[in-house]
């Protein structure tokens, strides 16, 4: 047994727990020894006046002050040149030794000479069953690998003896071994220390072995070893820590040839191990990663002061070490994925049922209905009518629409895509050999895309099967959705089917990275097609923050915040450009093709419509169903068996749900309200009102969810067949409602056609298929009086290709001038050299379009007159009449289109990067892991409280 033991007493209060408190207990268990302590020195690092009494009256031989920064090891360096003993006791105000510690550590210390330090079993400060370390391994890669951590003492690793390391805690190490090895390395950064001592150790050609009897209980306030993360900062700082200590020792261990390359190598592995703590849900380890990473590659002189502290002892090689280094096979058994089953008594999600609980045949039915419904439109290739348009011919078009630079309409716009172009870009990627056939495909299962995310988002209110098919349905028959499947509105339908979805995931955002992540992409997507939900989703965002701050005390908050950052990011350009040109509410528009489509009126008689989930005059398309003097009164109330449910959710036992669910029917409709009426993009010389209809999907996901929440909770379990009952007459009044929209291309009130591939003629669609360079000068008369002039560049106007840079401009811009001159000088007879002016800018064509069905006495004059005054032009060759109009060709040498300047390929670049980043990030979050998914089994999956029994 060692005649004298030196032990080094650290104190810092920067712990959760008073000092004061793990001190006293730690100097009572000292003094309780039954084999005393030879000296003891305390080093107290800050500290205030009670701490300074506590140190005063131990009875230890020094008190060594420092500063509050000084770390463990700076600390314990204070008094290694004063040791006085053969061997030196590594304590901090948070270890409390058992009674027999030391003589346990001191026997086995003096049984084997070859030992240069024994380490003690250390436990909870508050729970002496649960092992806190005892011994430390290292992977090949330099990993450190606590052997036990977390698991409860039965005994199960007592035989243990050899060992790599040990946590430096209660550590007890030889004078002379103390002394060669230089004591611990301060560069470590408070982690691995006892690791890295055991290592210089081995190579020293001693041992470290373990005492198991020895008990020491820790508290882990940090000021040896990691603190216990108890809290996201502590999270932060023990992942710090850890990843310092890693970089460090990597340094420092590898033969010094490798040196230059690891070095090189740190920023690399960062943004790689960023992406797996994506992967794996940790977003809050990426600063720590990349700040450890950071330190560590500005201090090469302290990578060759620990170089220099392992050479000179060093006896050993490294393949000496070999033996006791962690293997793969007992990292998978220490830390495999098997399931977890979680505390007993702990919530177990059961199944989906999606399949046996008929979710599996409402898809079906919902695709047979969509056949029968849209049956054309399965020989159709490219849809048409309404605000649909073809999308462009190859995917790399597709995609360049989406970037930011030139835009496709205009002379010479340049600017921000909208977000919209990258939805549809993707969406046209499903189909690269034929892109504008994936809006076909699109219609055709829009109907049981609608049931299946209706169907899972009622997951999220009821586990109730046939509520379950009830929400489905009731989603896939939604008054507005149908409609704008019949009128032909690409943004509404995109919106409506993917609405549920961020419902669903938004719900949970705030207990899950995955949830989060999903919930991020898809907020960005629908407010890309549906803008005008920009303000719902904001109270809806700020109602969540301050529920999660009120309620769960702030957890969940940064999952929250994190849910808007993708769509901040991906706005962010065309927000910044259009606010500096002052028209900022033009970024509410419906992006896409501008269509003055049919609409409520902005009276009461409109909003009433509105308030029943109407977004047209037509009464959903009643009006042309029935007889002209049939009465329609009646319609408007076979949506109020789902507004009368959704008001009784409130009443019910979940009451909390309720009140939720009717918060978001209310801001529904309380956007559809404030949108109607409302015009802030212009088609030619029409103002274009935002539709309404969208604000009616989230009403009516909201109402719908209501209703679902009054069946399941409103009504005893005893009451099923009532239950049924009521929700088929919901169901026969939603179908009933729905009946003139699901008939309507039968019946040929369908604004939706076949086609056309192409806005401009075949010529110049032949010329500008591959060619987006191809310009086009569009003349098109207007009804009331005056011309409308635009240029669109490549074979045809597209879906992708349109821009609110252009339909929300409501002042002209030096391009619209030069457009506006060249239109009413191609226009007038006597105007010269325009031809030659307009080749200068790249164009080629001049169409004369039509003007908008019924045409006007002064439109037509106009276009008889613009006709004769371009037949009479030289420089124009007439290609003749088309079904988009009459067609000239230019025959002068056409210049090629305006070149984009490098500062814009610099810009599109940043952008495009900043926006990859950040969505690769969310999709990263998004995908599910086995530990993402053992977490939500743990979890209901219904939302809210669940009061009833039997479920």
């Amino acid at each position: 047994m060692p005649a004298r033991v030196h032990a080094i007493l650290v104190v810092r209060p920067d712990g959760r727990t008073p000092a004061a408190y793990h001190l006293r207990r730690t100097l009572a268990a000292l003094a309780e020894q039954t084999r005393p302590v030879d000296v003891l020195t305390l080093v107290l690092c800050g500290g205030d006046d009670t701490l300074a009494d506590v140190a005063a009256s131990s009875g230890a031989e020094s008190v060594v002050t420092a500063p509050a920064s000084t770390g463990y090891a700076a600390a314990v360096a204070l008094v290694s040149p004063r040791l006085d003993g053969d061997a030196v006791w590594l304590l901090a105000q948070d270890t409390a030794p058992e009674r027999d510690a030391l003589a346990r550590l001191a026997g086995a210390l003096e049984l084997a000479p070859s030992v240069a330090c024994i380490a003690p079993k250390l436990v909870r400060w508050d729970d002496r069953s649960e092992i806190v370390s005892l011994g430390v391994g290292m992977t090949r890669f330099g990993r450190a690998v606590g052997f036990a951590d977390g698991e409860l003492d039965q005994g199960q690793h007592d035989g243990r003896d050899d060992v790599l390391g040990a946590d430096v805690r209660g550590l007890l190490v030889r004078a002379d071994a103390w002394r060669q090895l230089g004591g611990l390395d301060p560069a470590l950064a408070g982690a691995d220390e006892g690791l890295d001592l055991g290592v210089r150790a081995r190579l020293a050609g001693a041992r470290v072995s373990l005492a198991p009897t020895a008990i020491v209980a820790t508290a882990g306030d940090g000021v040896a070893g990691l603190p216990t993360p108890l809290t996201p900062q502590r999270r932060r700082r023990a992942t710090f820590s850890a990843r310092v200590a890693q970089l460090h020792r990597r340094l420092v261990y590898a033969h010094a040839a490798a040196v230059p390359f690891l070095w090189l190598s740190i920023l690399p592995l960062a943004l790689w191990r960023t992406i797996i703590d994506l992967v794996r849900k940790e977003p809050g380890s990426i600063l720590p990663e990349w700040g450890g990473a950071i330190l560590v590659m500005v201090r090469p002189a302290a990578v060759a002061r620990s170089r220099r502290r392992l050479a000179g002892p060093r006896r050993a090689p490294w393949a000496q070490l070999q033996p006791l280094r962690t293997t793969g096979t007992e990292l998978s058994q220490r830390f495999g994925d098997e399931p977890d089953p979680g505390p007993a008594g702990a919530h177990r999600r059961g199944e989906l049922r999606f399949f046996a609980g008929g979710g599996a045949w409402l898809v079906l039915a919902a695709l047979v209905v969509g056949v029968a419904a849209f049956p054309a439109l399965l020989a159709w290739p490219v849809l048409g009518g309404g605000a649909l348009q073809p999308l462009r011919s190859t995917v790399g078009q597709l995609w360049a629409d989406a970037a930011f630079g030139q835009r496709a309409l205009g002379l010479d716009t340049i600017g921000p895509a909208d977000p919209f172009a990258a939805v549809i870009a993707v969406l046209g990627s499903l189909s690269p050999w034929e892109p504008s056939r994936a809006l076909v495909v699109l219609w055709v299962f829009a109907l049981p895309l609608a049931a299946l995310g209706g169907w899972f988002v009622s997951t999220r209110v009821t586990d109730r099967s046939l509520l379950r098919l009830a929400g489905g349905a009731l989603w896939a028959l939604a008054p507005t959705f149908l409609i704008a499947l019949t009128q032909g509105r690409p943004t509404a339908v995109i919106a409506h089917v993917l609405l549920p979805w961020l419902f669903l995931a938004g719900s949970v955002a705030h207990r899950s990275w995955a949830g989060a992540g999903a919930a991020s992409l898809l907020l960005a997507a629908v407010l890309a097609v549906a803008p005008s939900l920009a303000p719902a989703f904001a109270v809806v965002w700020a109602a969540s923050i301050v529920l999660a701050v009120v309620l769960r005390g702030g957890r969940g908050v940064a999952r929250l915040i994190w849910a808007v950052v993708p769509s901040i990011v991906i706005f962010a350009p065309l927000v910044w450009t259009t606010i500096r040109r002052g028209e900022a509410w033009g970024l509410l528009s419906d992006p896409g093709m501008p269509w003055a489509g049919p609409q409520v009126a902005a009276d009461a008689a409109g909003r009433a419509l509105l308030a029943a989930g109407i977004p047209t005059s037509d009464l959903a398309g009643w009006t042309t169903f029935v007889p002209a003097d049939f009465p329609t009164w009646w319609v408007t109330l076979l949506a109020a068996p789902v507004a009368l449910l959704a008001l009784a959710a409130p009443l019910t036992q979940r009451w909390a749900a309720g009140i939720v669910l009717l918060a978001l029917t209310a801001v529904g409709l309380g956007t559809a309200f404030a949108a109607v009426g409302v015009a802030v993009s212009f088609e030619q010389s029409i103002p274009v009102a935002i539709w309404a209809g969208c604000g009616l999907s989230l009403a009516w996901l909201g109402a719908v969810g209501g209703a679902l929440v009054t069946l399941d909770a409103g009504l005893a379990p005893r009451l099923a067949i009532a239950r049924g009952l009521v929700a088929a007459v919901v169901l026969a009044a939603v179908a009933l409602l729905a009946l003139p929209s699901l008939t309507a291309l039968a019946r040929g009130t369908a604004l939706l056609t076949n086609g056309p591939a192409s806005t401009l003629p075949a010529y110049v669609a032949a010329e500008g298929r591959d060619d987006p360079d191809v310009g086009t000068i569009v003349l098109t008369p207007q009804n009331v009086t005056g011309l409308s002039a635009r240029v669109v560049w490549g074979g045809s106007e597209t879906l992708g290709g349109q821009t609110t840079l252009l339909s929300t401009r409501s002042e002209t811009s030096a391009d619209d001038s030069v457009i506006a001159e060249l239109a009413a000088d191609l226009a007038t007879s006597s105007a010269e050299n325009v031809v030659a002016e307009l080749a200068g800018h790249g164009v080629g064509f001049v169409l004369l379009a039509p003007a908008l069905p019924p045409e006007s006495d002064a439109a037509r004059a106009m276009r008889l007159s613009v006709t004769t005054s371009l037949d009479q032009r030289d420089s124009l060759d007439s290609v003749g009449e088309t079904a988009k109009g009459t067609l000239w060709r230019v025959t002068t040498e056409v210049a090629s289109r305006p070149s984009v300047p490098a500062a814009v390929h610099v810009t599109a670049g940043l952008v495009a990067g900043a926006q990859l980043a950040v969505l690769a990030a969310a999709l990263l979050l998004a995908l599910p892991t086995a530990a993402s998914r053992r977490e939500a089994r743990r979890m209901p999956r219904v939302v809210g409280p669940y009061w009833q029994e039997g479920r």
